[in-house]
This record gives C-alpha cells, sequence and structure tokens, in this order.
C-alpha cells in the first residue's frame, strides 16, 4: 500500500527572510530574470523556502505525451518528441526537478534508452533532468559543491536555453528553458564567477536574532510537524492568494511601461557600481517591471528599480574572488541620488563615457604601502602590524605529478569515478560502458541463437567506463613571519604572492590551510578548509616580527597534513613553503631547548620528505648577496624550489618566450 506524499511547509507561513520571498516570486512574474542564488548559513530554511515555491506556480500547458513539455501554443520545432503538427493539449502542475550534487552526467543531459536499446535493438533518448526542468524550476541545493562538469552543462543550456547532446551514438537537442535556483553555504566555498553571473538575484539570508522571531519560528514548525495536513490546510487560502497574484502579474507584465527616464536610471546604477558586462542592466530592467506589475502599476517607478538594484547587484560588483559579498544601503541610495540626477538631464547634453567612481568609496592612494619600519626586532615577541598585500597577480599552476582519486576538482589528473568516459575496457573502469558492451556482443548475436528484437549479452562483454578527470588538492602554506621576512617590506610582496595562489586554489576547488610561524612558535592559523576567503582573510590579517622557527613551523604542517591523510587518505596534499630559509629558534623537546636551529629544521624536512609529501619552496631572500638557504631547504624536503618572482605565470611566460626567441 503506498502512502500518500505529505503536504510541504506552505509558502505564506515562512517567518522573514522578505527578500527571499520577493526574489521568489518576481522570478515566478517573469522567468526572464534568470534565477535566484541563496546564500545564508545552515539551518535558515532556504531548501523549505525554495520548495514552497512550487505549489505557487501556475499550472503548465504542455502537449499531451510530450516527454520536453512542449507548449501547446509554440512547440518546438526541433523536438525529439516532434513534430508536433495539430498537438492535443495538457495540463500539469509546474515541476520543481532537483539537481543532487553528486548527480551523473548521464542523469543530467540525458542518455542512451538501455531498455529500449536491449528490447529492441534501437537508439533511443532517455531524457534527463534538463529536459524535466523545462518551462519549470531547477533547484540545485549547494550548488557550490556542483561538480565542475555538471557546472559545465548548466552554463551551457542557461546560456543557449538548449540542452545538446552527443554521446553513446546518440545527437539530440530539445529545449531547457528552466527558473535556476541555487543554495550555498559560503563557509563551503564560493561558486565560479561564470556561474555566480547566470543567477538574476542573489540574497544571503540569516537567522533572526530577535527571540519574538525565533519564538514563532519554533511555533510554526513545531505545528507542522505535528499535523502537516492541518497545518498546511490552515495557511491554504494564504497560499491560493499569493498563486493568484502571480497569476494576475504574469498577464499584467507585457503592458507594464519602463519609461526612459527610470530606464537611464537603471543604466546609471548599474555603471555607477562598475559591473561587468551588460547582463546586470537586463537584468534590474525585468526586475524592475516584474515588480511593478506584482505592485499592480502599470509602469516602472524609483521604488522599482531600487528593490531590483538591491537584489541583482550584490553579487555582481565583486572585482576579486575574494571581495565580500553584498550591497551597502547607503552606496545604493548615493548611486540612486545620483542617477535620479542623469534620469533628469536632456541625454543630448550628456558627453561620451566618464562612469561615475564606485559610490562611497575614494581611489586609494598609490605607492603607499604604510609607515613600516625596514628592519624588524629580531628578539622577543615583538611585532608589526599586518603589512598591506601587494596586488595579485596571475599565479603559476603547481600541480602534483600522478593520478589521483581525490575530490573532483580541476588541479591534479584524477581516475575519476564520475565525469567524461575515455574509452571502454574490459577489467577496468568504474559503470558500465554501454555502448562498448553492446559492440562487444554484438558479433556474436548470429552463434549465440539471435532470433528477432534484442540482444543476446554474456558476461564477457561486459566493458566499463575509464574516466578521467580533475581532482582538487589540499594546499597546505606554511608561512614564514618572522622578523627577516618582514625587513624591507618584503612580506608585502610575500603575502601578495600567496594571495594570488589562493585565488588560484580558489578556482581549482581546492582545500587549503595556513600554518604561520614567528617568535617561538608555530600556529595552525587555519585548519584545513574549502573556504579559501577565510584563508585570505587570515592572511591579510598576519602580523609579522620575531624570531624564525622554521622547523616548529615544518612540524606543525607535517602533524596537519598527517591527520588531514587519516579524514581523507584519497585527497593528495601539496605543501608550500613560503621563507628565506632562515632558521634561529630550535625546537623544544620535553622541556630541553636543542641549539641546532637550523639542523633541526632540516631534520623535520626530512622527516616530511620520508612521509612523501610533495612540496614547493618559493624562496623569498632577494638582494644583492644570497645565502641559499631555501635552496638547502629544498634539498632536504626533497621538492621543487622557486623564487618569488617565479610564481607569476607571466613572467614564467616571458622567460620561455625569450628562450625560444633565442
Amino acid at each position: 500500500m503506498t502512502r500518500p506524499a505529505l503536504p510541504g511547509y506552505p509558502f505564506s507561513a515562512v517567518v522573514g527572510h522578505a527578500d527571499l520571498r520577493l526574489s521568489l516570486l518576481l522570478n515566478a512574474v517573469h522567468p526572464g530574470i534568470g534565477g535566484v542564488l541563496v546564500r545564508g548559513e545552515k539551518g535558515t530554511a532556504k531548501s523549505t523556502v525554495v520548495r514552497a515555491l512550487a505549489a505557487l506556480l501556475p499550472v503548465a500547458g504542455v502537449v499531451a505525451d510530450c516527454r520536453f513539455s512542449c507548449d501547446p501554443a509554440a512547440p518546438d520545432p526541433a523536438c525529439p518528441d516532434g513534430p508536433h503538427s495539430a498537438p492535443d493539449s495538457d495540463t500539469r502542475p509546474a515541476r520543481l526537478v532537483e539537481l543532487p550534487v553528486g548527480a551523473t552526467e548521464d542523469r543530467v543531459i540525458g542518455s542512451l534508452d538501455l531498455e529500449r536499446a536491449l528490447t529492441e535493438g534501437v537508439r533511443a533518448y532517455q531524457p534527463g533532468l534538463l529536459a524535466a526542468a523545462h518551462r519549470g524550476v531547477l533547484y540545485v541545493d549547494e550548488v557550490n559543491l556542483l561538480h565542475d562538469h555538471l557546472v559545465d552543462l548548466l552554463l551551457d543550456a542557461a546560456a543557449m536555453g538548449r540542452a545538446h547532446v552527443e554521446r553513446e551514438g546518440v545527437s539530440v537537442s530539445h529545449a531547457a528553458s528552466f527558473l535556476l535556483v541555487g543554495t550555498m553555504n559560503p563557509e563551503e566555498g564560493e561558486l565560479r564567477p561564470q556561474l555566480l553571473d547566470r543567477f538574476g538575484l542573489t540574497v544571503e539570508v540569516r537567522a533572526a536574532r530577535d527571540v519574538d522571531t525565533r519564538t514563532e519560528v519554533i511555533r510554526r514548525r513545531l505545528a507542522f510537524e505535528a499535523d502537516p495536513a492541518g497545518f498546511a490546510d490552515a495557511w491554504s487560502t494564504s497560499d491560493a492568494e499569493l498563486a493568484a497574484r502571480i497569476v494576475a502579474a504574469r498577464k499584467a507584465l507585457p503592458e507594464v511601461v519602463l519609461p526612459d527616464a527610470e530606464l537611464r536610471r537603471i543604466a546609471a546604477v548599474c555603471a555607477a557600481f562598475d559591473v561587468d558586462g551588460m547582463r546586470a542592466d537586463l537584468v534590474v530592467a525585468r526586475a524592475s517591471v516584474a515588480h511593478a506589475a506584482w505592485r499592480g502599476a502599470g509602469a516602472v517607478e524609483e521604488i522599482d528599480v531600487e528593490v531590483a538594484a538591491r537584489l541583482a547587484l550584490p553579487h555582481r560588483r565583486r572585482r576579486d574572488p575574494f571581495d565580500e559579498p553584498g550591497l551597502d544601503q547607503e552606496q545604493l541610495s548615493q548611486a540612486l541620488r545620483d542617477a535620479a540626477e542623469e534620469a533628469d538631464r536632456d541625454p543630448d547634453d550628456s558627453g561620451p563615457g566618464g562612469g561615475a567612481p564606485e559610490p562611497g568609496e575614494s581611489e586609494a592612494p598609490q605607492g603607499d604601502q604604510g609607515k613600516q619600519d625596514a628592519e624588524a626586532p629580531q628578539g622577543g615577541d615583538q611585532s608589526q602590524a599586518a603589512s598591506r598585500p601587494d596586488e595579485a597577480f596571475r599565479a603559476r599552476v603547481l600541480q602534483l605529478d600522478g593520478v589521483g582519486e581525490g575530490a573532483p576538482g580541476r588541479r591534479s589528473r584524477s581516475r575519476a569515478g564520475s565525469g567524461r568516459a575515455l574509452r571502454a575496457a574490459q577489467n577496468q573502469g568504474t559503470g558500465i560502458h554501454l555502448v562498448g558492451t553492446l559492440t562487444a556482443a554484438a558479433p556474436f548475436q548470429h552463434t549465440r541463437g539471435r532470433s528477432g528484437p534484442g540482444i543476446v549479452v554474456r558476461s564477457g562483454d561486459v566493458r566499463r567506463a575509464v574516466r578521467e578527470g580533475r581532482e582538487s588538492n589540499l594546499v597546505l602554506f606554511a608561512v614564514d613571519a618572522s622578523g627577516s621576512m618582514a625587513a624591507r617590506k618584503r612580506m608585502s610582496a610575500v603575502t601578495g604572492a600567496v594571495i594570488s595562489l589562493l585565488r588560484d586554489a580558489y578556482q581549482r576547488r581546492d582545500k587549503v590551510g595556513l600554518v604561520t610561524f614567528r617568535g617561538g612558535e608555530a600556529v595552525l592559523s587555519l585548519p584545513p578548509t574549502s573556504s579559501v576567503e577565510a584563508a585570505v582573510a587570515r592572511l591579510r590579517d598576519l602580523r609579522t616580527g620575531g624570531r624564525t622557527p622554521l622547523a616548529d613551523g615544518l612540524l606543525r604542517a607535517r602533524k596537519t597534513l598527517a591527520i588531514e591523510r587519516m579524514r581523507d587518505p584519497r585527497r593528495r596534499a601539496l605543501l608550500v613553503v613560503v621563507t628565506d630559509g632562515r632558521a634561529t629558534v630550535a625546537v623544544n623537546r620535553d622541556g630541553r631547548t636543542s641549539h641546532d636551529a637550523v639542523g633541526d629544521a632540516m631534520r623535520a624536512a626530512a622527516a616530511l620528505a620520508a612521509d612523501g609529501v610533495v612540496s614547493v619552496v618559493v624562496d623569498c631572500e632577494n638582494g644583492p648577496v644570497r645565502l641559499g638557504l631555501a635552496d638547502n631547504l629544498t634539498a632536504a624536503l626533497g621538492g621543487t624550489g622557486l623564487r618569488l618572482a617565479e610564481l607569476s605565470a607571466d613572467a614564467v611566460a616571458g622567460v620561455v618566450r625569450a628562450a625560444r626567441a633565442a
């Protein structure tokens, strides 16, 4: 006996989260806005609100028996189930399709219909989640953890409104226009910029700190858990009113006027915030029109533009992956005031170019690295304030040799359980390679006595898919923050270089950790995490000065790597030691301090090498006289040595070009 599905939590019963609910409703009115990205801490009802939206969406008219949800009024001429010359129409509830983080590529875009291939011997296409989400909502929980090859599929579909499938002898193209909604916890890492820009609106949600609000949240949730059907029935009238308002706003949408003055206001605000491209302007315009329709107004006004800008611009004004997301309300108000003056001007009087500077910010003085002393004290625990990092650059790619089996990423080669299949093999690989299996069985059908449809497959015919992808690594930085590093403002260049490497780790989906050593000890400033932004924040606040406990820094790194190896044995680690190699503090063993600081550092390095740790030493020594201490450390680690200047990919490319020219 099948139990009836329990009702979901009603949309109108959600307490607070006004911007989140408004963003979803505006997208329901105008799907062309481009979806919503919901950022927030765990336990803030992000998923609950998104799932509740589906019950409010109007029913969809579809072509009967079409697996791709073609609109009877305008069927897709290239629909794989077509052509639909005189289609019979049908209706169905709006779909909310969930894309799991661990979904396979076949499940997302579809694949060969295995049942028909085996029973009828024909190549037929089995639609995937993109087809199911057409004209509905595609919901990705923890979207920032989605595998890169699935992100690429989403980007293609979102950009073209179609999904193209070329695999396993199947060539199919079908419409895939959907409202993309993603939720994420920023503590677990950020999104790729390409996917981030595809979301029309973004909302930051936090749990309320007001006691009355939190009390009401608990009261309603407990009431829902005690009697889901009764609770849903109590809020059914409110949900029905919202659903009717969505339908009315959709009908009114084509009649809403966007005056030229408001259009200029939109353009001025987007220019003031210096956003990339024109997508922000278009999204703000569409959201403004949708908000006016939601209010029941016949024309867009300033309030509509303000709401749309507040929701559409926060994730687009980030100039760097490590900039804090968000939009200051005072900055937005100032931009709107400036835009009002711009909107009131005669367009013929405006001069070319010259976008306004970003509101609330002034140009930083050039060349001012702070008033740091040239030389830091070498004794005691004295320290200097954090140096301002030099400008980041495009970092050289640091890779591990060989093929691993770690978590999906973009750094080192891996034997992937998911991703693109390279070939079919009989005794290796993961999962069934269908085409390879059928191809292996095909020549023997006559001898096996096959008659009629279907195909006879034996165990010896089974082929598996050999897949190769890219894995993410653990990149552990051990950064020397002693007084010798602070001399001649060297730390500004060092922190700038490490931030550049962290940006590269962000782009390659790595976990990162940060060990710093100065004074008398080493500290695990940041345990290994997927939040690269946290590492950047710790590095920017790094104080310098004091002596150099190099051995303690290496031993701390070794202990950290050993713990991570037990937690995640498949993730390979890369140790990046940033130092000039001047060890001045020996290891303290059982209360007894050694007097061989350099020897202790070399022994610690040898222990890391014996553990099989892959390491890179970034030599920060500069000046006309070089001691070469970092080279000795590199040899003891059995790693790779690089000068600070060699971390720039552009500098390395320039050396290669010069060598080739010579």
